[in-house]
């Protein structure tokens, strides 16, 4: 029985590909299977990972060692502990991202999460929490980009997950034109975690996940919450970092 189990799953998967082929999920083009991108725009993407600052993953030419610290965050050390993200941002994970935001293709959260899962280390017991958003967007879009990568994740490495643990009580306006000033501004007080929620914090690592990390603004903004809430340590997972000159 085991064994036409199998032979139904297969030949039940050829046929879905035959009729509904894997397509890169970048430009759509037919490739061999599913979350996999094609040869063109597969190298176009620009993977982060060390040499790189040990807090926000900016990218060192060279050196060694996982310690050394760019000079932004030694000036100016932000709320979380550190960060990690699967690839610089530039056009081909732009694309990505706004399938998934805009696009209505949330099966491309997967894709993210397959390509940010090697950032996680296996050596805790993180708590998985997405970056929340307010009400209002949800009912607009429909779904929180965040929270479909995060429970992905969640479901590829077995780890335990909270959507709702933090929440976003201030509606923001878009905060793509705003500078960093300005975003900071915007999301003062945007964040919380409410008082009955805060034992699901305290004490714990928790992996904040989000898809793409700009300013730092809505990262610090999250940190924040959960650090008052009693977090002992806030890491940040995205899928995409804007790296200066990345383009």
């Amino acid at each position: 029985m085991e064994a036409v189990a199998r032979f139904a799953h297969t030949a039940g998967r050829r046929m879905l590909d035959f009729a509904l082929p894997p397509r890169c999920p970048s430009c759509g083009l037919i490739v061999e299977a599913p979350h996999r991108f094609c040869f063109p725009c597969w190298s176009k993407l620009v993977f982060l990972g060390e040499p790189c600052c040990a807090v926000c993953a900016l990218p060192f030419d060279y050196g060694e060692g996982t310690e050394r610290v760019c000079a932004g965050c030694a000036a100016h050390p932000p709320r979380f502990d550190s960060l990690r993200a699967a690839v610089a941002y530039a056009d081909i994970p732009r694309t990505v991202a706004l399938k998934l935001k805009y696009g209505g293709r949330p099966g491309v959260a997967e894709t993210m999460a397959r390509f940010m899962a090697r950032h996680l280390d296996g050596e805790s017991e993180p708590l998985l929490v997405p970056v929340p958003l307010h009400r209002w967007r949800i009912w607009r879009r429909g779904y929180n980009q965040s929270a479909l990568v995060a429970t992905a994740l969640a479901k590829a490495a077995g780890i335990e997950t909270r959507l709702d643990l933090i929440r976003r009580v201030k509606a923001t306006p878009p905060l793509k034109a705003m500078s960093p000033k300005a975003r900071r501004d915007a999301l003062r007080g945007a964040f919380r975690v409410e008082p009955h929620r805060k034992a699901e914090a305290k004490g714990r690592r928790i992996i904040l996940v989000d898809d793409v990390y700009t300013s730092g603004a809505t990262a610090n903004g999250c940190a924040r919450a959960l650090k008052r809430a009693g977090a002992a340590r806030v890491d940040v997972l995205c899928w995409a970092r804007v790296v200066r000159g990345a383009d």
